[in-house]
């Protein structure tokens, strides 16, 4: 396996555990509106909620360490998730300030500062990548009889047990240094202040179509180089009073991607749209329509830009440097929301009552501006350039040259019928000697094949496609929009009947 493809591997994963923050966003979201002034010290159910979402953040390094060891598996099984928290229980014992104290033969003091911080986000994807490289090795190895209670699935957390052990003593001695190099590495980006933030947004699109801004993401909103953004502006005054946040800072790499999600590409989407020949307006209409809705109220936006991102990278070009741009301001201006899920209008509404939300509805000012200018910089330039966005290809009927005849009625009706849009799915990619792997993250089909050219382009947009990425020839993903999970359940189960 490439390393493009390993580091695409580890980032889909990561959605595993990335997926319960919404849960976190919106209990902690509805306890801020129930008691905006006490944080939950005036109001009982107030308290119940935030503390419940505070319980998921304040054990992010765990869900990591469990969901990417779970998300990495071979089988999906959750033998391997248990794997993930035995090994991270391990590691985080044996490396914490006591322990090593007593290894080293110190005094507590002596410890390095750097092991009071081992209970972090790294920490917790490096167990879970060890736990799903020894899970897909030894959890099909059959012990001898006398020992076979063992074999299989029960022998792989026995075996990150010892395998937590030596990596704790490697840890010993170069976790300060990693840590150390991760620190300074946070407290450059953010001694950048918000032209850091706008360079981070800008380069956060620009990997979309590698699969890798997930990677990217996990620096910034995470706890792996000290940043924290999301955990940190999601619990709200307890940040505040740990002085883990600070009011009018904490959520600057967010808080600008609500311009862009819930206004900007929309007015792509109206410029794509008047910009389509007059007998093609109505599919595109449809295409637009859906797309621009489901970026303005929950931040999904890959079936919008897939639509102009291959036929027109100038335009996405474009996209990345408006984004940036948008984060520059928000960081600019302290205008801060948050998010647990995406930047899209549910979100902004759960933050808006946080006390770390700032001037959050002048973002809504910013945004109205982002529409007009998306919409005034994607119309002059489709024109401008005779770009072939949606809906201005020279043959629109149903055939197979293009993608956008999908009609949103029909694309819904294949929708409904998962097996089927599966069976679809499984003869677009070259029928099963073609498919080697199949997965999924929040809007992709993340596959492997034999051969990515046998892959039909045409016949995958014609199921409802809003795109197709070939990274490699044995790489390829498809752009399907929030059925992914399920479209990916149905597609394995399609492939293990043929």
């Amino acid at each position: 396996m490439s390393t493009l493809s390993y580091l695409q591997k580890v980032g889909r994963a990561l959605m595993v555990p990335v997926a319960t923050l919404p849960a976190a966003a919106i209990l902690m979201g509805i306890g801020y509106w129930i008691d905006p002034v006490g944080w939950g010290s005036e109001n009982a159910l107030a308290a119940l909620l935030i503390k419940s979402g505070e319980a998921i953040i304040g054990h992010m390094a765990v869900l990591f360490a469990v969901g990417v060891a779970y998300g990495m598996s071979k089988d999906k099984d959750g033998a391997a998730a248990l794997t993930g928290f035995v090994g991270y229980l391990v590691l985080t014992t044996l490396c914490s300030p006591a322990v090593v104290a007593m290894i080293q033969r110190i005094p507590v003091e002596q410890v390095p500062a750097a092991f009071g911080k081992i209970e972090n986000q790294f920490i917790g994807i490096l167990v879970g990548v060890m736990s799903a490289e020894l899970y897909n090795r030894f959890s099909q190895v059959e012990l001898p009889k006398a020992l076979s209670f063992f074999s299989g699935r029960r022998l792989v957390p026995i075996l990150v047990s010892f395998l937590m052990i030596l990596v704790a003593f490697i840890l010993m001695y170069v976790w300060p240094v990693i840590y150390n190099a991760l620190v300074s590495f946070g407290e450059y980006i953010q001694q950048m202040g918000s032209v850091g933030a706008g360079v981070y947004a800008f380069f956060n699109r620009l990997l979309i179509p590698v699969g890798l801004h997930h990677a990217l993401n996990s620096v910034f909103w995470f706890d792996v180089a000290g940043i924290n953004d999301i955990p940190n502006f999601l619990a709200g005054q307890q940040s505040i009073d740990s002085g883990k946040a600070v009011v009018g800072i904490t959520g600057r790499y967010q808080a600008g991607f609500f311009p862009i999600m819930m206004f900007g590409l929309p007015g792509a989407a109206l410029a794509i749209y008047h910009c389509a020949r007059p007998e093609n307006k109505s599919k595109v209409a449809g295409i637009m329509l859906a797309a621009a809705f489901a970026s303005f109220f929950t931040g999904i936006t890959e079936p919008l830009e897939f639509s102009f991102m291959f036929v027109a990278p100038v335009l996405y070009f474009l996209h990345a440097l408006l984004t940036g741009f948008s984060v520059f301001i928000a960081a600019s201006m302290h205008w801060i929301a948050g998010f647990g899920f995406s930047a899209g209008l549910v979100d902004m509404v759960l933050s808006s009552r946080n006390p770390l939300a700032t001037q959050w509805y002048m973002l809504l000012a910013q945004g109205l501006v982002f529409f007009v200018i998306y919409y005034v910089v994607f119309r002059f330039t489709i024109t401008r350039f005779n770009l072939l966005t949606p809906g201005r290809e020279l043959a629109v009927s149903g055939s197979e040259a293009d993608g956008y005849d999908v009609s949103t009625a029909s694309a819904g009706e294949k929708s409904s019928d998962t097996a089927t849009l599966a069976r679809g799915y499984l003869q677009a990619l070259g029928g099963k000697a073609n498919l080697t792997g199949i997965d999924a993250c929040i809007t992709r089909l993340r596959l492997n094949v034999a051969d990515s050219s046998l892959v039909d382009d045409a016949q995958a947009k014609r199921l409802g496609a809003a795109g197709v990425i070939r990274l490699n020839k044995q790489s390829v993903q498809i752009v399907v929009g929030t059925q992914a999970e399920s479209i990916a359940t149905a597609l394995k189960a399609e492939y293990d009947k043929v």
